[in-house]
């Protein structure tokens, strides 16, 4: 039988250590996550254990250099990462990315000598938590309008407003938060936890991620001391750094989410019987599962030659785009397909399908909404912005 896992023989482009790094956290996420992410997700509970344990993994930011405490792996390294974390659960790749993408990688690239060395080690273990605030509660698509602001008040910076659908913010130690000064240029700021006026309340009622801890940044007058701001960044072009590797990871994540539907989709289809037979000698089975590997098989492929691209430095903003924008739909599609493959079995916790599919939900909308990168792709087509 073909390598369904790598129908097109992707692995022949990775090295031993790619090799040994993917199989290192799918064991992880076989024996921690997999037997428990169904309990957390419906008690709407983060597992407080897996930040500390991606840490000693490596899995928070792979490829910041060994200086700072990161393994200093490439961007591959980086996407298999993802893709395995996100076999386990999207909330569990969602803690990671924020982490390693939004908050040590700015920290990393405009971050002083003396930040760098404060959090990055730190973070990289998994010792704090970090948190990334960019989206408004009336500014999402639209960062530029963002009305967080903070002044210069001599010794320090006093921050006022607010951030909301916030990932890891209710147990944040420090958050990099992005905010206009009084000449409305945007600048970022480390907000940690402990700094007067500063609460992180979460988001409860989610259908969607809901093993992941979701909250709000709120700034009451937070003195800021003047060491926290990253000095060598100002406009939008932080931030939007930022969201790239972001999404670059994501594009990987959502491949292993789709993995982990379509296994089990197959494996229901052999083992189910009716009329006699297992429904997966029936046709139209055999016609999801054909679609499903192939759509796979395409995003693995996307994702292997934008890792590529990553690692020379070459990659643009919409080849990423495009990426994030076809794998996660390829991920939805199949979440939907697979759930009703599995009949009703398919809605309950036993299996893992419905769960993802909640996930995607929200995946297809964070770090640019699926409308948004498609029009990202249209401006690089036509030099024209059409969301302008």
């Amino acid at each position: 039988m073909a390598n369904l896992e790598d129908y097109f023989g992707v692995d022949e482009f990775l090295t031993d250590e790619h090799k040994l790094i993917r199989q290192a956290v799918r064991e992880w996420v076989d024996r921690r996550i997999k037997p428990t992410i169904d309990d957390y997700c419906q008690k709407h509970e983060f597992p407080d254990f897996v930040i500390k344990e991606m840490g000693e993994l490596g899995a928070l930011g792979p490829f910041i250099p060994q200086k700072y405490g990161g393994p200093g792996l490439d961007y591959i390294s980086y996407g298999l990462i993802m893709q395995e974390l996100e076999r386990g659960d999207s909330a569990i790749r969602s803690a990671a990315s924020v982490t390693g993408s939004l908050v040590m990688y700015p920290i990393y690239l405009w971050g002083t000598e003396a930040q760098k060395m404060k959090f990055l080690p730190q973070l990289a273990k998994g010792e704090i938590i970090g948190a990334y605030g960019l989206t408004e509660p009336n500014h999402g698509s639209d960062p530029g309008s963002m009305e967080t602001h903070f002044e210069d008040k001599g010794s320090y910076y006093l921050l006022n407003g607010a951030k909301m659908w916030i990932t890891n913010a209710p147990v944040c130690d420090v958050a990099v938060v992005w905010a206009k000064n009084e000449n409305g240029k945007v600048k970022g700021l480390i907000v940690e936890r402990g700094m007067d006026g500063f609460t992180t309340p979460e988001t409860f009622k989610k259908w969607s991620l809901r093993a992941s801890a979701t909250g709000e940044l709120v700034f009451d007058n937070v003195k800021v001391p003047k060491e926290n701001l990253l000095p060598d960044i100002e406009g939008l072009k932080g931030p939007l750094t930022c969201l790239n590797s972001a999404r670059y990871g994501i594009a990987w994540g959502a491949i292993g989410a789709a993995q982990d539907c379509f296994d089990t989709a197959r494996q229901y289809t052999l083992e189910r019987k009716q009329f006699n037979k297992p429904i997966a000698s029936f046709q139209l089975q055999q016609k999801k599962l054909a679609e499903m590997l192939t759509e796979i098989t395409k995003a693995q492929l996307l994702a292997w030659r934008m890792g590529t691209l990553r690692d020379a430095d070459k990659v643009t903003p919409a080849q990423i785009s495009m990426v994030k924008r076809n794998n996660v739909e390829m991920a939805l599609r199949i979440a939907r397909d697979a759930r009703q493959m599995l009949g009703a079995m398919g809605i309950v916790g036993d299996y893992p399908i419905m769960r993802h599919m909640m996930n995607l939900e929200s995946v297809i909308t964070y770090e640019g909404t699926h409308d948004i990168h498609l029009l990202i792709t249209g401006m690089d087509i036509v030099d024209i912005p059409a969301f302008k």
